[in-house]
Parts: C-alpha cells; sequence; structure tokens
C-alpha cells in the first residue's frame, strides 16, 4: 500500500513545482528556446530533488505545465506566460543560477531570492539609451544598403521617433502588433520627409532603414531552433508571431507609402534601380556591421562586458557574406548562410571563454546582414502593381530571394549550436551526476 503524504510534504513539492515553473515562466518572457527552457528547467529539478524520470514539462508559448508523478501520487500545476520580450541577461543569468544552487546547497528560500532578483532587474540599459542603440542600428542598415554618413544621421533620426512611438503606444495600452505598425509608419513618413532635404546623395535609402528596428530576428531563430529541435507546435506558434510582426511593419510602411507618396514613380524607379553590389571598402561596410550589431544588443538587453564581442560577430558575419557572395560569386543566399555559419562555429567555442549562451553571441551579430533592398523591392512591386508585364514576376523573384536569405541565416546560426549541444549534453549530464552525488554525500540532497 503506498505511503500518503503528508500536509507538509504536499506544501513542499508544491513549492518546488511553483519554483520550477517560476524559472521556465522568466525564460519564455526572455525569448529562450524550447531546449534551453526544458533543459534548464530540468537542471532546477534536480537541484529541487524531483526526478526527470518522475518529472513530465510541457511548453507551449502562452503556458507551462509541470506534472511530478510516481505511480502512486500525481501532482501537476501551470502557469501562465504573458509578458514576452528579449532579455538576453536574463536567460544568462538563470543559466548560472541553476548551476550554482546545486553546487552551493542554496536553500529553497535563497533560490527564491535570486529568481526574484533576476526577474525585477532593471535592464542594463535605461529607455533612452536603447532607443539610441536601435537608431543607429538602422543608421548601420542604411550604410550596408549602400547609402552615404549624410543618409545614416537621416536614418538613426527616423528610427529614433519611430522607437519612442512605439515605447509610448505600449505604454498607451495599444495592442503590440498595432504599436509596431504605427512605429514603422512614423518612422517611414519622417524618411520621406528627408528625401526633400537635399544634403545626402542617397536620399531614399533612409527609408529602406528606418524601421527595421522591428524586425523579428530572435522569434525567426529560435522558430527554426524548435523546428529541428522537434518542438513542433511551439515552433508554428513562433512562426506565427513572426509573420504577424513582419505584417504589422509591412503594414505601417504600405500606409505611409499610399498616404504620402502616392503615385510616386520616382521613388518607385529608384528602389528599383537600388544596387546591391558593395561599393565601399571592407572597413566601412564592417564599421556599419558593428554599429548595428551593437544597438540590436542593446535592444535584447546584453551585458555591457559582450557589446565588443557581437561588434565583431557583426563584422566577422558581414564580411564574410561579402566576400563569399561577390568576391567567390556564390550568390547572396550562400553567402548570408557563410556568414551566419562562421559566426555560429566561433560562437560554439566563445561561450567558453565568455561564460554565455550562444544565441546571446550570435542573434545579434546576424542581424545586420537582413536583405532589406530585396524586401523592399518586392513590397513597392506589389502595392504598385499596375498590370505590366513582368511585375508578378519581379515581385515574386524578389520575394523568395529575401525568404531564402533569411532562412538562411537562421538555419546558419541554429545547425551548429544544435550539433554541439549534443555533444556538450553528455559532459554536462556528467556533470550534473557527479554534483548531485556529492550533495548526497553532505546529506544535502531530499528526492521526492
Amino acid at each position: 500500500m503506498a505511503k500518503a503524504l503528508t500536509d507538509q510534504e504536499i506544501a513542499l513539492l508544491r513549492r518546488k513545482l511553483d519554483l520550477l515553473l517560476r524559472t521556465g515562466k522568466l525564460l519564455v518572457e526572455s525569448a529562450a528556446d524550447t531546449n534551453r527552457i526544458v533543459r534548464n528547467m530540468n537542471r532546477v529539478a534536480a537541484y529541487l530533488g524531483l526526478p526527470e524520470e518522475k518529472l513530465h514539462i510541457d511548453v507551449s508559448y502562452t503556458m507551462l505545465q509541470v506534472n511530478v508523478s510516481d505511480g502512486n501520487h500525481s501532482f501537476s500545476k501551470f502557469q501562465k506566460c504573458e509578458n514576452h520580450g528579449i532579455n538576453m541577461t536574463a536567460l544568462s543569468e538563470i543559466s548560472k543560477l541553476s548551476w550554482r544552487a546545486i553546487e552551493e546547497d542554496y536553500s529553497l528560500d535563497r533560490y527564491e531570492e535570486e529568481l526574484e532578483r533576476i526577474r525585477t532587474k532593471k535592464r542594463n540599459y535605461v529607455p533612452h539609451l536603447i532607443a539610441i542603440g536601435a537608431a543607429f542600428a538602422c543608421g548601420g542598415f542604411c550604410k550596408l544598403f549602400g547609402g552615404d554618413w549624410v543618409a545614416f544621421l537621416f536614418a538613426s533620426i527616423c528610427a529614433f521617433v519611430g522607437f519612442k512611438m512605439r515605447a509610448y503606444s505600449n505604454a498607451f495600452g495599444i495592442n503590440h502588433y498595432m504599436s509596431m505598425a504605427i512605429a514603422a509608419f512614423v518612422a517611414t513618413c519622417l524618411a520621406y520627409i528627408t528625401t526633400f532635404t537635399g544634403f545626402s546623395s542617397t536620399p531614399y535609402h533612409p527609408l529602406l532603414a528606418c524601421a527595421l528596428f522591428i524586425v523579428p530576428g530572435v522569434p525567426l531563430i529560435n522558430c527554426v531552433d524548435d523546428m529541428i529541435d522537434n518542438y513542433i507546435s511551439v515552433g508554428i506558434v513562433r512562426a506565427v508571431n513572426t509573420a504577424l510582426i513582419v505584417g504589422a511593419m509591412a503594414f505601417g510602411i504600405v500606409l505611409a507609402m499610399r498616404l504620402l507618396m502616392m503615385e510616386d514613380v520616382v521613388i518607385d524607379r529608384k528602389f528599383s534601380e537600388l544596387s546591391i553590389v558593395p561599393h565601399d571598402t571592407y572597413w566601412a561596410y564592417a564599421f556599419a556591421a558593428a554599429i548595428s550589431a551593437t544597438g540590436f544588443s542593446m535592444i535584447f538587453n546584453i551585458q555591457r562586458r559582450l557589446l565588443w564581442v557581437v561588434a565583431v560577430g557583426g563584422m566577422l558575419a558581414v564580411c564574410t557574406r561579402n566576400f563569399v557572395n561577390f568576391e567567390m560569386g556564390f550568390g547572396p543566399v550562400v553567402g548570408s548562410f557563410m556568414g551566419a555559419l562562421v559566426v555560429s562555429l566561433v560562437a560554439v567555442k566563445a561561450v567558453h571563454w565568455f561564460h554565455v549562451p550562444n544565441h546571446v553571441l550570435t542573434i545579434p551579430s546576424v542581424i545586420p546582414m537582413i536583405p532589406g533592398v530585396l524586401m523592399y523591392r518586392s513590397l513597392f512591386g506589389l502595392i504598385n502593381m499596375t498590370g505590366v508585364v513582368g511585375e508578378v514576376t519581379a515581385v515574386v523573384y524578389n520575394g523568395i530571394n529575401a525568404s531564402l536569405i533569411i532562412l538562411c541565416i537562421a538555419l546558419g546560426v541554429a545547425l551548429p549550436n544544435i550539433v554541439a549541444r549534443r555533444y556538450i549534453a553528455k559532459d554536462r549530464r556528467r556533470f550534473l551526476t557527479e554534483e548531485l552525488q556529492k550533495r548526497r554525500e553532505r546529506g544535502k540532497f531530499i528526492e521526492w
């Protein structure tokens, strides 16, 4: 006959499940991929004395479920996840906390205090500094697309206003996706005005870059990660979220074009004629890539000590892409894949130097390779169709090329990380087993 649990034992078990779910919630809401969520939760469960063979974890985009069962008793608990954002510092600190709690025999109270400290910790950058980082990130895009430094400044100013507009819209309680559409609309309108100033020799480039702070790089790469790791349902939801973000951004841009530009065939022709062949030195593009990568790092709340690392990663990604694309002649799709792949391979080793998750270093580094010119050519072609022969072909061609480049960037980031993770997992499993055995010998480990 199974032994009945006392009220005190039940209360302790429920507290452990609550701490486990709160850990998972923080990971989900900080934009961790599903494999990392499950891996970290299993490690925390081991610290809490919840054996993996008795534990069942189900992760979705908006809900976490945990069940622990020994055949005689079964307890389940749910946790809703609503406030999604991107917080790379939280991902890194939770990973470190899970190991530290095991190695230093944290009490439940101490673990809860540390978890709450991570949850309530202020971001590494104040809002105005994040807006400036986002602005210069878009300015870097403008330079990467072939703009001059005056266009870089115009794109940065427009992006700054757009980014602040999105923040004010979110604070006002407007729908998340509508806030993005408003931000894209405002930034595009301002960028259109700058085309009349006459100060820049490339006045149309700010239109391409001013709204790219909305680009959903993290959701897209997490989506690919989840699909490859066989977390299909979560991956599909992330893919839908990515599509909604892109749709909101496109809606704001198209609305601005329709209201202000109307039938402006000059701009349409200019976008069709914009060259995507580098005409500056590698150093100029490397510098622009470093600026963009650093700006997105601030949006993602990466630790200050890592900004220079991500900047170097951005330079490596863009220069590799340009070399494979133009010097070797393999084209932008293969070039973008190789740029992302090289950065991800370097990051597999670099994560041990800087003690951070792989995505903290890779995602901001590869975002400067986003194919903005092709995206805008496809968008302009779509909204300005007049029935001329060849229009649909041009739209589809540019759209497919842009989509393939974005997909290859995501694959280039994801594949080395997933392969390396399978080898590292064995060492981590062995280390975890050794640490738990040491806790048993110290009499600190109580298993449910």
